[in-house]
């Protein structure tokens, strides 16, 4: 088998960085489909060990945590019963942590939306900070107890609900996909001192946007959704590390890692492909 030179490895990069979906990077690069899934496959791992290595002892202070829905298969309603109960078939949950002050996103986790996978991401959370933070979540309850096994109270912690308005909006074809109106936010403290200008979920929110933007299988209503959930960890996992160590933060003026004090240059597309050497 021909082996891809740096150049068309980083071509390859290049297209599902910024959001193109595997066939589209194909015929942008003349690769095969199968060419472009390898790379995706060994890149992914690559990008996965490194950052797992790097991400440690780190010294943030604010940290927000959410969940981003998609599927893969299919949706839960058309999956087959012989896959009913297999994970990889139907909703896939995928967990993240971002740094509000340094925007770094330093873990997340792809599994089904429960107390199980919950305290498994809170748990990789908690053994990659160097000291106390503030933590903030939305209002999925299956947090408290992660955090309080995780922590064992040594984290200031809060919980912010957002209240909607109750319209249908199915009544209105001209609003049936949009969300539902915002109406007010209700805070619970559930440990320590929690500073209230700091108790927000606003980065997390964005950054959930942005991993729809830059990630063709999270773009909703298309056909663009995993068909392996494997594929979709290795999607991950490469979006991130484009992220944090290549992408330059427009608040910033450097990316999260250099943010951080975890990286001294902004990556090249290159020396992310690189990370299969």
């Amino acid at each position: 088998m021909n082996r891809l030179s740096t150049k068309q490895r980083a071509q390859i990069v290049a297209a599902l960085v910024e959001g193109n979906s595997i066939r589209a990077t194909s015929r942008m690069t003349g690769a095969a489909k199968g060419t472009v899934l390898k790379l995706l496959a060994d890149l992914g791992k690559a990008c996965a060990e490194y950052q797992d290595k790097v991400f440690h002892n780190l010294n943030c202070k604010r940290v927000q945590v959410d969940e981003v829905w998609s599927f893969c298969y299919s949706k839960s309603r058309n999956v087959p019963e012989k896959y009913a109960e297999q994970f990889g078939f139907g909703d896939v949950w995928t967990f993240t942590a971002i740094c509000a002050d340094t925007k770094l996103v330093p873990c997340w986790k792809i599994g089904r939306r429960t107390a199980e996978h919950a305290a498994e991401f809170i748990h990789n959370l908690a053994g990659r900070l160097a000291h106390r933070i503030q933590l903030t979540s939305d209002g999925y309850r299956k947090y408290v107890d992660a955090v309080e096994s995780s922590f064992s109270g040594n984290v200031d912690y809060a919980m912010l609900v957002k209240l909607y308005g109750s319209e249908n909006a199915n009544k209105n074809p001209d609003t049936k996909y949009s969300p539902a109106e915002c109406t007010g936010t209700r805070v619970s403290k559930i440990n320590g001192e929690p500073d209230p200008k700091y108790i927000s979920t606003s980065y997390v929110e964005r950054n959930n946007l942005t991993m729809r933007m830059s990630m063709r299988r999270f773009t909703r209503l298309t056909n663009a959704f995993s068909k392996k959930v494997e594929n979709l960890g290795h999607a991950v996992s490469l979006h991130f590390m484009y992220y944090n160590f290549a992408r330059i933060h427009q608040t910033l003026r450097v990316t999260p890692a250099m943010e951080a004090g975890i990286s001294d240059h902004v990556w090249s597309v290159e020396e992310i492909a690189g990370l299969i050497d």
